[in-house]
């Protein structure tokens, strides 16, 4: 074990068995406080790192929804869990195009790793960009132009497993002196599972990220009222059938869930329908989500390629496998989606 393992041990020894969203709490904290996660020497590489072209389009979505709804100021722009910086970097060059969406725009990051905080100080030096530890109401007072780029795969959840007495929880607890899995013995209510799974069988598992709906619940309703426009892009499904996503990672490869926790990045899918019904209940309209593939494609992504190819030849060996990466159904085409959240007064935003 190593020292958080010990100390998460202490804690259900203490108290009993914690929920999985307890440990992703607990280990996540860690695990982005202590290192630099991404690009080819972390453990995971995100769209902004495979190519500026991401970042550059998800910026002009803004310009345009911006400019659709009459171009508002004082607006505000938000990236939520921003990374390096990368994707904020080129999404703010390419805004270049319209300095009038540029002047006098408030631009928030939101981010609680103190490490990641000064390399996105580095990255985004001179660019007028301020931080905030979490998004709350203090940003709710203007229009909200808000990206989050897989923020809300690494968002606690809870599961519960379907037994023949009844839905369980899944919880962490010690066995044989290490962590593990085992379900609670006392059934959850039934209100805690949504209809659609009732008749599930036994075995199947249904996770769900409370902290992501409320969220979403709180972006909605800024949206709703001040105007705007969230975009959500993301791994997860856009169906009901689906199961156990929990998942850790490590240089790049798989990892044990439970074995030295804040050495590895959890996640788990994004459950899309939820947040769009949860966006719609607060009064949003909502878009998607569609896949990653589809979504930049109606952006123009393979147009931007062909021209940064043509400017630059020396480069297409690169360029190529980038927009593959991107938009290829066995990478990360089809597999990541995108959602948006616009006011109900307003028509389809590009890429939807």
């Amino acid at each position: 074990m190593n020292a958080l393992a010990e100390r998460i041990a202490a804690l259900v020894a203490a108290q009993g068995p914690i929920s999985i969203a307890d440990f992703m709490t607990l280990a996540s904290g860690q695990y982005y406080a202590t290192r630099d996660p991404f690009g080819s020497e972390g453990d995971f590489i995100t769209a902004p790192e495979i190519s500026q072209v991401f970042g550059e389009l998800l910026g002009l979505w803004c310009v345009q929804v911006w400019h659709d709804q009459g171009r508002p100021k004082p607006a505000r722009l938000v990236e939520l869990g921003p990374g390096r910086g990368t994707l904020m970097a080129d999404a703010l060059r390419a805004a270049r195009l319209a300095p009038e969406f540029l002047d006098g725009l408030d631009i928030v990051l939101v981010e609680a790793s103190p490490g990641l905080r000064a390399i996105q100080e580095e990255t985004l030096k001179g660019l007028g960009v301020r931080w905030t530890d979490r998004f709350d109401s203090q940003l709710s007072d203007r229009p909200l132009f808000l990206i989050a780029n897989e923020f809300f795969d690494a968002l606690p959840i809870r599961q519960y497993v379907k037994t023949v007495h009844g839905w369980r929880e899944r919880m962490v607890t010690l066995s044989n002196g290490k962590l593990d899995f085992a379900l609670s013995p006392v059934a959850v209510p039934d209100a805690l599972i949504p209809a659609s799974r009732a008749d599930a069988p036994d075995g199947a598992v249904y996770e769900v990220c409370q902290p992501a709906l409320s969220l979403v619940d709180e972006i909605a309703r800024i949206v709703a009222i001040q105007g705007g426009g969230a975009l959500i892009v993301d791994y997860g499904y856009d169906g009901v059938d689906f199961g156990e996503t929990l998942q850790a990672i490590a240089d790049q490869s798989f990892a044990a869930i439970l074995d030295d926790p804040g050495e590895s990045d959890l996640s788990a899918h994004v459950d899309f329908l939820s947040l769009a019904a949860t966006a719609a209940r607060a009064g949003a309209a909502v878009f998607g989500p569609a896949t990653q593939a589809a979504f930049l494609d109606d952006l123009g992504i393979v147009r931007r390629f062909e021209h940064l190819a043509t400017r630059n030849p020396r480069a297409t060996t690169d360029l190529w496998p980038q927009l593959d990466r991107l938009v290829s159904p066995d990478q990360m085409g089809t597999l990541f989606k995108a959602l948006a959240i616009l006011p109900r007064t307003v028509s389809n935003p590009p890429g939807f």
